[in-house]
């Protein structure tokens, strides 16, 4: 199943790294919405199917991403961000995962069920690193966060 999805990397200017998704703003994107909610926020990593982007330039919304990473930053907004304005804002938009790997705390917390109405989602659930940890659907996965342990101070 793994061969079936394709991760899209942004650097902190927004560039995509795999992806088609690119610098600037329109209205109809992710990176516009989450700039608005977010002040200028940009994901760390996107899942979505293989060629979701494919036919869109450089431009795509949010549907069809099925799970947002983001890793914190040992910056405290940053961190704050990831932790609170970040999940209102996926949850808001749709997205079914999103995936918060806190360095500091050594989590890896999984957000699921996303409210549309009032943003963030219904379920969350966090492990420590070394922990397996259930992704739901669209996923399904069990994840070892074990590795995560090595790139942490």
């Amino acid at each position: 199943m793994a061969s079936a999805w394709k991760g899209a990397r942004h650097d902190e200017q927004g560039r995509g790294h795999g992806s088609d998704v690119g610098e600037g703003v329109r209205d109809d994107t992710i990176v516009t919405w989450l700039a608005r909610r977010c002040m200028q926020a940009r994901p760390d990593a996107l899942l979505v199917p293989e060629g979701h982007f494919a036919g869109h330039g450089e431009w795509a919304g949010p549907e069809g991403v099925l799970m947002v990473v983001e890793v914190t930053s040992y910056d405290s907004d940053t961190d704050r961000r990831g932790r609170h304005e970040k999940p209102t804002a996926y949850g808001q938009s749709g997205i079914p995962l999103y995936l918060l790997i806190g360095r500091d705390a050594r989590t890896v917390t999984v957000h699921s069920n996303p409210d549309r109405q009032i943003g963030g989602y219904r379920d969350v659930h966090t492990a420590k690193f070394g922990e397996k940890v259930l992704v739901p659907g669209p996923m399904d996965i069990e994840l070892d966060t074990e590795i995560l342990r090595n790139y942490v101070r």
